[in-house]
């Protein structure tokens, strides 16, 4: 049989085909990882393919949340939806016609068959084998005889039929030379003349699957290891259809830190969630790179171009990965922290500042507007930032004005108690004398430091009185900073505004 296929020859070529029946879940996206980085190592080609064939469940919206979601994450395909390429259509469901003319290949080279059993002799068959103790039990090769010319008849006259794959007599076992498990062999005794078309139409995965990466010329099946078990039968649909087996690399599951299968019972599943959590997409796609794979054993920190050049299938372990969110998050701050402070703002701070309605216009016109500023923020919010979101309540206190929202607890812990009326006089002195051009971190501090001391008073209590006031709450950034970001007028107000309220 001759098929329409790319020249494959010295070209690696893999595929992420994910069903569009929900959202992208992490154990797919490691997957769509692995696939988009041995395409990248080897020069090769990432094709983006979407099987849709289960019309009652795929959308064109779960689809777009799927686009969505790998886009984030950075995997660039050169082949599928919204790139186009020369060996498409990319959705399974604009495929029927490749199907039905693979199908009517093979039966026309004896290769497949039209099976007339309704569902009542399938039944009634897999009793009788069991009756018997027959240790085959699957379907009993009931049609495989009829004349191809009387099948065809059949077919015509509008009988119920489907489209059986003729598994070869005596075959051999199934030998499955995989990357990751060693070969896995299986029993070809064991294995029925399949369905490859069903009674109304419909082309089965085991055929959609093959057809499609054996058209598309894909070299290298990187998947996860619940499809090894169809295996044996792909590769009998490549030796119907004449076509060479690719490489297959069945990689593990990802399980909860109870040992059962990654499930929604142990929090987020989908890369969107983790997205609006805030994972910063370099430090999540780390992450799930080192579930199951790595450079060496050691390095945790491995970046997209590293895993673009380094990745390799001979590291891909078969032993299952536990997802850690402990070690996600310090990988997300060991980004965090690698990131200059113009990074973090244009990255990080400020589209989460925008979210909130803190600032307006783009990212590039709001940082353009005072990139000092975002840089000294940006310095004091990177430190304590663990995800993204959290730069909001941060810095929120920034953008209050001179009426800060004032937190109750902390009013009555530090600003009620008695001293705290002299602090912030005093320190309101002091900070006047600054003039707005010399408004500075060196030059508050210089101003603030010596005042405990003078009013024989802690500096806890002496700041913590002064923070509150200025900044609403007991926890803040450093206070010099914070001063300098608020500017002398806010700061000077805001005093003004909590001494009747200080003790």
């Amino acid at each position: 049989m001759t098929l329409n296929s790319p020249d494959i020859a010295d070209t690696v070529r893999v595929r992420f085909a994910p069903s569009p029946t929900g959202k992208l879940h992490v154990g797919g996206a490691r997957t769509a990882i692995y696939n988009w980085a041995f395409a990248r190592a080897n020069h090769g080609s990432f094709i983006l393919r979407i099987d849709d064939t289960d019309p009652a469940r795929s959308t064109e919206e779960n689809t777009q949340v799927i686009l969505r979601a790998l886009r984030w994450l950075g995997l660039d395909w050169d082949e599928g939806p919204e790139v186009g390429g020369d060996w498409g259509p990319y959705w399974q469901a604009r495929r029927l016609d490749i199907y039905r003319d693979v199908a009517r290949r093979l039966i026309r080279e004896g290769r497949a068959y039209y099976c007339f059993c309704t569902p009542e002799r399938l039944a009634a068959d897999r009793k009788a084998a069991e009756e018997r103790h027959d240790p085959f039990q699957g379907y009993q090769r009931t049609c495989r005889s009829i004349d191809p010319a009387e099948a065809q008849r059949r077919v015509d006259a509008g009988e119920p039929h489907t489209i059986r794959i003729k598994v070869p007599d005596g075959r051999g076992d199934v030998v499955i030379r995989d990357v990751v498990h060693g070969d896995v062999t299986f029993n070809a005794r064991e294995l029925d003349d399949f369905i490859i078309v069903r009674t109304d139409g419909t082309p089965t995965y085991n055929f959609t699957t093959v057809v499609d990466d054996a058209t598309m010329g894909i070299t290298h099946v990187i998947r996860g290891d619940d499809h090894l078990s169809n295996t044996p039968r792909q590769v009998i649909v490549y030796e119907a259809m004449g076509v060479p087996t690719p490489t297959f690399a069945h990689i593990s599951m990802i399980l909860g830190p109870d040992g059962k299968k990654l499930s929604k019972r142990h929090g987020a599943t989908s890369v969107e969630e983790y997205r609006d959590r805030g994972y910063d997409a370099d430090a999540f796609v780390n992450y799930l790179a080192l579930l199951g794979w790595a450079p060496d054993g050691t390095t945790t920190i491995v970046s997209r171009d590293a895993l673009a050049r380094e990745f390799s299938l001979d590291r891909v372990s078969k032993n299952p990965a536990t997802f850690d969110v402990k070690k996600l998050d310090w990988i997300q701050g060991q980004y965090l922290q690698a990131m200059s402070n113009e990074m973090f703002s244009k990255r990080v701070l400020i589209p989460e500042l925008i979210r909130a309605g803190l600032e307006e216009g783009s990212v590039e016109e709001a940082y353009a507007r005072r990139p000092s500023w975002f840089g000294l923020l940006a310095s004091l919010l990177r430190p304590r930032t663990t995800l993204a979101p959290e730069v909001v309540a941060k810095a929120r206190f920034l953008y209050e004005g001179n009426n800060v929202t004032l937190d109750e607890k902390s009013v009555k812990k530090n600003l009620a108690k008695e001293g705290a009326r002299a602090s912030l006089e005093a320190a309101r002195e002091a900070l006047t004398s600054i003039t707005t051009g010399a408004w500075t971190t060196a030059a508050i501090d210089a101003a603030l430091e010596p005042l405990p001391e003078r009013l024989d008073t802690s500096k806890r209590a002496f700041y913590g009185a002064l923070r509150v006031a200025v900044c609403g709450n007991a926890v803040s950034p450093p206070l010099g900073e914070s001063l300098e970001l608020l500017g002398r007028d806010t700061t000077l107000a805001r005093l003004a505004r909590a001494l009747p309220l200080a003790g």
